[in-house]
């Protein structure tokens, strides 16, 4: 009888190690090395997973090789079809992760659901048949060419699959899974490794697109070896607070489109809806004007979007001042408080501070620094801003209003919502040379400039 072969591996980095070790050498993480079994199959009974025997290929010159229009399932959710680059590519694989709750299994159950040609086969590790069916009816779908299979072994969802033949597999989730090639538990590194190149070469092979549902960590990256990411063709990440409805669809890696879009959907009871105008839900509706409130002309992605900043400054009580931020960087709120006091002579160093982005959002964009002034110096004097009046602009240390990019989508998105005067930087007028708009487009050089013709402009109304 052989010895059993055993290896040590990480799960966070996915190293292997013949002994186990406390910390690992490669990531550095403590206690993630896990033994695990090694079994080598025949190569032949990992050949093919369609069951075919499979082309031989053979190198071709490059300038021999028809370049081809990329055919693409177009689905009826406008916002995934905008973040995968126009569509689904047929053959591609596409993890989708994100926070356990947030809403993945349910934007894969629209997916499937909202096709009416198309096949598609829902594979459920986690989840039973009948609670996918009382889920799909809470929705309000009722007839669909959508199949539940309810099975965590790859090779016995494979031959369901030479029965259906499906236009699109969607995996609910990867880490579930399990291959009998490998003698691991499901959810290891090995595991995770093994299927989803099983199912990745299932793709490439079958032409059919595949999206995998993965978890992720308490740090917030994607669970498994990180070779899971290099596997797949786009990774989407589905991002949200769970005390707010609105969730972001993010692309990390698209190999058939740009990374740089994004899909918004709104979270109620009947499942996800798309969002096709964010800006209108992320402004709330006031009735009086209030201090301390900037509007923000801001842009994820490649998407313009206004959004709302809050600001409160009041007497410190205690000996230290408090600063607090929620959805925006509290280091770069420390240095716009630094670049006022200095440039503009107002003490925050005895107040408190707390600002927020309305909505639940996380903004990166350097582009809502004007908006974030504005409202701090609306509220440190108590001067309410128009309701009708936006910023874009970056601020620098010497108090200079730096250039942002797509000025012209900005300005367009106020202009469109109606919106009376826009202030933005004097290096960005050269940008909105030559376009009509209604709006009154103000060129702001310096902070000392933002003072002066938005507080007494206000203040003289």
């Amino acid at each position: 009888m052989s010895k059993v072969k055993t290896v040590y591996t990480c799960q966070n980095c996915g190293t292997e190690s013949p002994k186990w070790m406390g910390r690992c050498a490669s990531c550095g993480q403590w206690n993630t090395y896990v033994e695990e079994i090694v079994s080598k199959s025949p190569a032949s009974a990992r050949a093919s997973v369609t069951g075919g025997t499979g082309s031989k290929s053979k190198p071709v010159r490059l300038d021999e090789i028809d370049v081809l229009q990329t055919f693409r399932i177009v689905s009826k959710d406008d916002e995934l079809n905008r973040v995968l680059g126009g569509g689904i590519v047929p053959g591609s694989v596409v993890l989708v992760a994100g926070d356990p709750g947030i809403g993945k299994s349910t934007l894969m159950l629209q997916l499937a659901l909202s096709f009416e040609e198309p096949t598609v086969v829902y594979v459920s590790g986690e989840e039973s048949g009948e609670q996918i069916s009382m889920r799909a009816k809470r929705m309000g779908y009722r007839k669909t060419n959508c199949y539940v299979l309810a099975e965590t072994n790859t090779q016995a969802i494979f031959e369901q699959l030479k029965v259906v033949k499906p236009d699109i597999l969607i995996v609910d989730s990867i880490q579930t899974l399990h291959t009998q090639y490998i003698e691991s538990s499901s959810g290891s590194v090995s595991q995770i490794r093994e299927c989803a190149a099983e199912m990745q070469r299932y793709a490439k092979e079958s032409g059919t697109p595949v999206f995998l549902i993965g978890h992720i960590t308490k740090e917030g990256a994607i669970a498994g070896p990180k070779v899971l990411e290099h596997i797949v063709d786009t990774v989407l990440q589905f991002e949200g607070d769970r005390n707010h409805n609105y969730r972001i669809l993010r692309t990390s890696k698209n190999r058939f489109g740009s990374t740089s879009e994004i899909g918004i959907y709104d979270m109620q009871n009947s499942g996800l809806r798309q969002v096709s105008n964010p800006s209108e839900l992320l402004l709330s509706q006031r009735e009086e004007l209030l201090s301390g409130i900037a509007i923000a002309a801001m842009v994820e992605g490649m998407r313009p979007m206004l959004i709302e900043t809050q600001a409160l400054v009041a007497q410190a009580v205690y000996g230290t001042p408090q600063r607090s931020s929620t959805g925006f960087d509290t280091r770069r709120l420390h240095m716009l408080l630094a670049v006022l006091e200095k440039r503009l002579g107002f003490h925050f160093g005895t107040k408190d501070v707390f600002f927020n982005i309305a909505g639940g959002l996380k903004v990166e964009d350097p582009a809502i620094d004007l908006a974030v002034v504005s409202a701090l110096l609306s509220s440190f004097e108590d001067v309410p801003i128009p309701y009708n009046y936006c910023f874009a602009g970056e601020v620098g240390l010497s108090g200079e209003i730096r250039a942002v990019n797509r000025i012209e989508q900005r300005v367009s998105e106020a202009d469109k919502l109606g919106f009376e005067k826009i202030f933005i930087p004097s290096g960005n007028r050269k940008a909105l040379t030559g376009m009509k708009l209604k709006i009154k487009v103000v060129q702001v050089g310096k902070v000392q400039e933002v003072s002066e013709k938005l507080l007494n402009e206000v203040t003289s109304r």
